[in-house]
Order: structure tokens, then C-alpha cells, then sequence
């Protein structure tokens, strides 16, 4: 593809100064307003045509659409790992959209003691009665998951038990963006891997954390989550660690 103003475009493909080997190769000629990157990308987008099958016009198509969702306000659309994890686990998401170069790693963490928790949960009655029933269930403390960043990795609190303090046994550590190649799948949503190099792109790792995708429904947080935030808003629970 020859880009530029003017006829300098066409004067130059028929030149002695061009590589009469990459002739047969030039698929469009186009006249942009433009120089530098903002050239570059004005040029992809007149050739967007001819250009349809190409990786980097097709990120650049599928990003678009991802912030079209954004500006209209459909709600279909997550982004950020917290809320994109709960999309997929809904099966809520369509396309993931993931940074090819994204710093998150996925461990699996483990309470090397094998201990138990008692969760005490106080759940109000009716409102008239004015009283309390306490409910208690055995839960055995096995593995839980968190997601982290480059820079969070140094932070040894984050690899402890929240009630005892105690050091938990990394299971497993895998950069999410492999967990998401090995299992995306299962979630029925389709996987795109994109790169900063475009404006698009770039504002897509900078601005929305290089994670998101598009859903097939319009998504609510908040009902999304509705069992998690009923058990921290309506529940009040004390939990005590008990070691086997």
C-alpha cells in the first residue's frame, strides 16, 4: 500500500528509485491528510478494504467495537480482570480481549496447616421481630485463587491466610494470559490476543488495563454478583480458624 499527498505517491511507484519487485505487491494507493503515525493510521483505515484480512486492521476493527459499546452505554461490554473473570464465569462473554504482553499472574494458593473454618453467619428475620438466628456451617479450607500484577508480587501479605496470618503454599502460578489460551474454551467466549502497536490498541492497554471483553447481554455488577454482595451486605459472619 502507497500512502501520501499529492501525486508524490504515484510519481514514486512509477520511479526508477522504487524496487520494481514490490510493484506487483502494492494492493492499494490512497491520499492522506496527514504525516507521521496519524498518517499511518488514516492510511489503514482508507485501505480497510483491501486490507480486511490483515491482523492489524482486524484488532484495530475489534477494539473499535469494544469502545463503541463503552460510548453507547450498552452495558455489554467488561473490562478490567475482576469484572471480566465474573463475565466469563456468568458465560456472559462473547470476544475476550486480552493484551498480548499482560503482567497478571494467576496463583493458586493453599493453607499449608490444613486447618478448618467455622463461618458464623447472623442472619435477620423478619424485620418486626426484631431478632436473630445464627446459622453455622462447616467449611474446609483448601485452595482459594488471586490475580496479580507485576508490582503486587512483592507484597507478602498477599500470600497470607486473612484469619490466622499465616503463610499459604503457592499450588500453582501461571501468567493468565496462558490460563486463559488453556481454558478460555470452557467459558464458550472467542480468545483475541491484540498488541498495543495501534491508537486503538494502545489506548486499550493503557486506559481499560489490556483485559476486557464484549457479552451477548447487557451486564449489571451488581446483579451480577447479587450472591456475593447479599452475603456482605445482609449477612454479618465471624469466622474463627480452628487447626486440625
Amino acid at each position: 500500500m502507497l500512502a501520501g499527498l499529492a501525486d508524490f505517491k504515484q510519481e514514486l511507484a512509477g520511479s526508477d528509485m522504487f524496487d520494481q519487485r514490490l510493484v506487483p505487491k502494492i494492493i492499494k494507493i490512497v491520499d492522506v491528510s496527514y504525516g507521521g503515525e496519524n498518517g499511518f493510521n488514516q492510511a489503514i483505515e482508507l485501505a480497510g478494504d483491501s486490507l480486511a484480512n490483515v491482523k492489524f486492521v482486524q484488532e484495530k476493527k475489534l477494539i473499535s467495537m469494544f469502545f463503541d459499546e463503552i460510548a453507547q452505554d450498552t452495558g455489554k461490554y467488561c473490562y478490567g480482570v475482576e469484572d471480566t473473570l465474573q463475565g466469563l464465569e456468568m458465560g456472559a462473554v462473547e470476544t475476550l480481549i486480552v493484551w498480548e504482553n499482560l503482567d497478571c499472574t494467576r496463583y493458586v494458593l493453599r493453607n499449608a496447616s490444613g486447618g478448618t473454618s467455622w463461618l458464623f453467619f447472623l442472619l435477620p428475620l423478619l424485620p418486626l421481630l426484631l431478632t436473630l438466628t445464627l446459622v453455622s456451617c462447616l467449611v474446609l479450607v483448601e485452595e482459594t485463587t488471586i490475580f496479580l500484577r507485576k508490582e503486587q508480587e512483592s507484597n507478602q501479605e498477599l500470600f497470607k491466610d486473612k484469619l490466622t496470618g499465616e503463610a499459604l503454599e503457592t499450588v500453582d502460578a501461571i501468567p493468565l494470559i496462558e490460563w486463559f489460551a488453556e481454558n478460555y474454551k470452557r467459558f464458550g467466549t472467542n480468545l483475541e490476543i491484540v498488541t498495543n502497536k495501534s491508537q486503538e490498541g494502545s489506548q486499550f492497554c493503557k486506559g481499560f488495563g489490556g483485559i476486557g471483553g464484549t457479552c451477548v447481554v447487557r451486564l449489571s455488577w451488581c446483579d451480577c454478583c447479587c450472591c456475593l454482595i447479599l452475603m456482605q451486605c445482609i449477612c454479618t459472619y465471624v469466622c474463627v480458624s480452628l487447626s486440625l
